[in-house]
Formats: structure tokens, C-alpha cells, sequence
């Protein structure tokens, strides 16, 4: 990814991030924008977002911001106009890493609590053959 790829995606996620918290952020909920990827030719940028609506069904919001695309993307050119000639097309997409990360630290403690405690008395395995 060059320079200029990283400095736009850079600014897309902050930039996007203000618009979704200001316009689409439902009271008691917390939209982050986690990861912006660009294209080579700058003319997409997937976003990756991670709702935290602690008793609400996250789904209709994902539907709610993915429906509002282009309304958002009108939105993010008005403030980056100037940096770039064409405004890229938005693909939003739910960043499930928290969940992927819950899930392995739940097998690893499901492992753990599994095999037996070691004592100290089992022989070490040595490979300095």
C-alpha cells in the first residue's frame, strides 16, 4: 500500500467516524470505524465498522448505515473534496475481530480448565540432539 493510500484511508476513517457518530450513532450505542481499506486506484474504500449497543440487536444498524451509503458518501465529500478528484465508492462491513478474539480466548480457557495441572514431576523434552 503506498503512502498516498494510507494517508487517504487514514482520513476517510477519521472523517467517517465523525459523520456516523454525529448523523447515524443511535442513543446509548458506540459506532467505530476500526479499519478503512483502499484500493489501489483509490476508488474504493471498505470500512469496517464494530457496533457496541449493549441490548439491542445490532443487525438493524448495520442495515440502517449500509441503506444511508450514499447519503454518507455525499457527506465524506464535502469534507474531503480538495484531496482527492474522485469521492470513493463506501462498502461497509462489520468488523467481527472482537468476536473472533472472544471465541479463541473461550477455546483456549475451555483447554486449559481441561487438561491436568502440572505437577512439575513430568519429564522436560529436550532436543538438543
Amino acid at each position: 500500500m503506498s503512502l498516498r493510500t494510507k494517508k487517504l484511508a487514514s482520513v476517510i476513517k477519521k472523517d467517517i467516524g465523525e459523520i456516523l457518530q454525529r448523523n447515524y450513532q443511535p442513543p446509548g450505542t458506540f459506532i467505530t470505524v476500526t479499519q478503512v481499506r483502499m484500493t489501489d486506484d483509490l476508488s474504493i474504500a471498505k470500512i469496517y465498522l464494530s457496533v457496541f449497543s449493549p441490548g439491542r440487536e445490532e443487525e438493524p444498524i448495520y442495515r440502517h448505515i449500509d441503506d444511508c451509503q450514499n447519503e454518507i458518501r455525499y457527506q465524506l465529500a464535502s469534507k474531503i473534496k480538495h484531496q482527492v478528484r474522485r469521492i470513493p465508492e463506501l462498502l461497509f462491513f462489520q468488523d467481527d475481530t472482537s468476536e473472533y478474539v472472544n471465541r479463541i480466548e473461550k477455546i483456549f480457557s475451555q483447554v486449559k480448565s481441561e487438561s491436568p495441572p502440572d505437577d512439575g514431576k513430568s519429564p522436560s523434552k529436550n532436543n538438543d540432539d
